[in-house]
């Protein structure tokens, strides 16, 4: 079997690959949540190009499938769970958990890292996921938790261990939820058929002119608000 490895959109894959291995490093190593935060960003966009560029030059490839998974798996599943444990250790206690507990319930935020496995080996045999996602897909996810992790460190946002470790649960349990929400992809460029997409890539727009660095947390907010909604209407006309 003649494999090419060493193709641009897998160069890309390892691309996203590294730039996780590095942000694990920023996290534990250096403890900086900013930086970690960039190169999960720089991550996504190899994430995205990858795909692009196998579609534009025809040369996608099963092992590029598989590579992927392998690469977010790392990028957008172990980094947001080691975001989330550090952040736990950073952050005080309200009192919820007492104090002796708080060495194992750190390690509650793994749960990220485990439900990102399920999610991606679910989304490699799914089918029904090419137009649209079953769950929150693992790079919104790990964009929110950095973006998260950068303004607790910068003092932008004050949050409790107890609200981190129940943040943590709820975006891992989103990953594996029924929720069936909207990708970007276009059908066409007209309007019907793609209203969901103009409408939330111009509210994206707006947040982000208007609040920066706190845009992207909200943004992935919107994203999973607008498409339980979604969800929510289509399941009711079923």
């Amino acid at each position: 079997m003649n494999i090419r490895l060493f193709t641009i959109p897998n160069m890309l894959t390892l691309g996203n690959l590294c730039c996780g291995a590095a942000a694990t490093v920023a996290l534990l190593v250096a403890g900086d949540y900013t930086l970690a935060f960039w190169l999960v960003v720089a991550a996504a966009v190899c994430d995205f190009f990858d795909g692009f560029t196998a579609r534009l030059l025809g040369c996608s490839s099963p092992i590029g499938v598989e590579l992927d998974s392998l690469a977010d798996m790392v990028s957008f599943g172990l980094v947001p769970a080691v975001a989330m444990f550090c952040l736990v250790g950073d952050a005080t206690s309200c009192g919820w958990i007492p104090a002796e507990y708080w060495g194992v319930a750190q390690y509650l935020s793994f749960i990220i890292v485990a439900f990102s496995a399920l999610r991606l080996a679910k989304f490699n045999i799914d089918d029904t996921q090419h137009t649209e996602f079953c769950g929150l897909p693992t790079p919104a996810n790990g964009l929110f938790c950095l973006s998260l992790a950068m303004l607790m460190s910068g003092g932008e946002v004050a949050l409790s261990k107890e609200v981190v470790l129940i943040i943590s649960i709820v975006m891992a349990y989103l990953l594996i939820s029924p929720v069936r929400m909207f990708a970007l992809k276009f059908k066409g460029y007209g309007w019907r058929g793609n209203e969901i997409r103009y409408v939330f890539i111009l509210l994206s727009v707006v947040l982000v002119a208007v609040f920066t660095k706190f845009a992207v947390p909200a943004i992935i907010l919107i994203y999973i608000l607008f498409s339980v909604v979604r969800w929510a209407i289509q399941s009711l006309k079923k």
